[in-house]
């Protein structure tokens, strides 16, 4: 081999050695979080969850850093990020040596049902203060945020872009930007066909009670267990009715608008239309839907947009190719970009 074309090679594999360091030095930190918030929940999921920490190689030495509060779609787990570290180690390092170095914590907010949409409800559990009070405080009590430019990030997918707006809503003054990927909202859209369908409109009234207070085992129904969730999170009964929702059916299977306007009073579009100012003026909002989204997310993401761009405060939407769950992780580093105002490219 020529000599130069041996300089090249060995200059190759330095770069590629050095890359593979730095990826080995991003490390995963596991808290174990014994929340108060969910403590004797109604529906009697544990009040013990893991917190994964994913953490660059240039966390060193007490560097603060931006933090990235991530709320996984529905049915999704902390457990399952701990599972895939390896990926979610990348992921982190790239987003460091790329945008800036930013650490990436993840939310357990699974319940009996398969998620929680990250709300306060009787009926599941107090999500909001157990993300924004307790997680918060247990993972920058060791990582501290940076305290200047964009401190906190929520974003999320799916049913984790629904919180990350509501959250980042509710708490205007915790997270400087939020980036929604495919969130639920227009629910006339996303949601009312779901609630419409036979295994979910025709089961009896008196069998969802059962299934509610745990007389019988939760539905291999994938449709009807979703329901059941978004009915926990956006209808519940109240605090002496604690596990308990008002469910969108009556007893002859008659649909009920006024338990109905509770979901609707919960979407984000709704809240935008409302409210002027349900977002800061010093927060940064990224709303994108792919564009093949079976679910329809980006019809939503868009309606809410065209809300926000007449409102003074940072916002953007974007409609890359794919589907609902498509290249999730790309997705989340444009936003990621978006937010620090880096170079921004196209997911194809």
């Amino acid at each position: 081999m020529h000599r130069s074309a041996v300089k090249f090679v060995f200059a190759a594999l330095v770069l590629v050695a050095s890359a593979n360091l730095a990826v080995a030095a991003a490390r995963l930190e596991v808290i174990t979080l014994h929340s108060r918030a969910l403590k004797s929940n109604p529906l009697h999921d544990p009040d013990t969850r893991p917190v994964p920490v994913f953490l660059p190689a240039q966390a060193t030495n007490g560097a603060r850093l931006p933090v990235i509060y991530y709320l996984p779609g529905y049915g999704n787990s902390a457990d399952n990020f701990i599972r895939d570290s390896n990926r979610w180690l990348k992921f982190t390092q790239q987003i460091a040596d790329e945008i800036t170095p930013m650490a990436l914590v993840v939310v357990d907010g699974k319940t009996r049902w398969g998620g929680s949409q990250y709300l306060n409800s009787a009926a599941q559990g107090n999500y909001e203060d157990f993300v924004c009070d307790e997680i918060v405080a247990a993972v920058e009590s060791r990582h501290p945020a940076t305290t200047n430019g964009v401190r906190r990030i929520i974003a999320g997918h799916s049913s984790g872009g629904f919180g990350a707006l509501r959250l980042g809503g509710a708490r205007q003054k915790l997270f400087d930007a939020i980036i929604a990927m495919s969130p639920d909202s227009d629910f006339p859209t996303s949601h009312l066909h779901l609630v419409q369908i036979a295994g979910v409109s025709n089961v009896p009234l008196a069998e969802i009670h059962r299934i509610v207070r745990g007389e019988v085992p939760v539905p291999k129904n994938g449709d009807l267990t979703y329901a059941l969730g978004l009915s926990a999170a956006y209808a519940p009964r109240g605090w002496p009715h604690r596990g308990e929702t008002a469910w969108l059916f009556d007893a002859h299977g008659g649909f009920r608008p006024e338990v109905w306007q509770r979901w609707l009073d919960n979407d984000p579009l709704t809240i935008v239309e409302k409210n002027r100012h349900a977002f800061g003026v010093n927060q940064s909002v990224y709303l994108e839907g792919a564009a093949q989204d079976e679910y329809a997310a980006n019809i939503g993401a868009r309606k809410i947009f065209e809300v926000l761009r007449h409102e003074p405060i940072r916002c953007t939407f974007y409609e890359p190719a794919g589907h609902h769950s498509d290249h999730v992780p790309e997705r989340l580093q444009r936003g990621l970009a978006w937010a620090f105002y880096e170079k921004l490219t196209d997911i194809k």
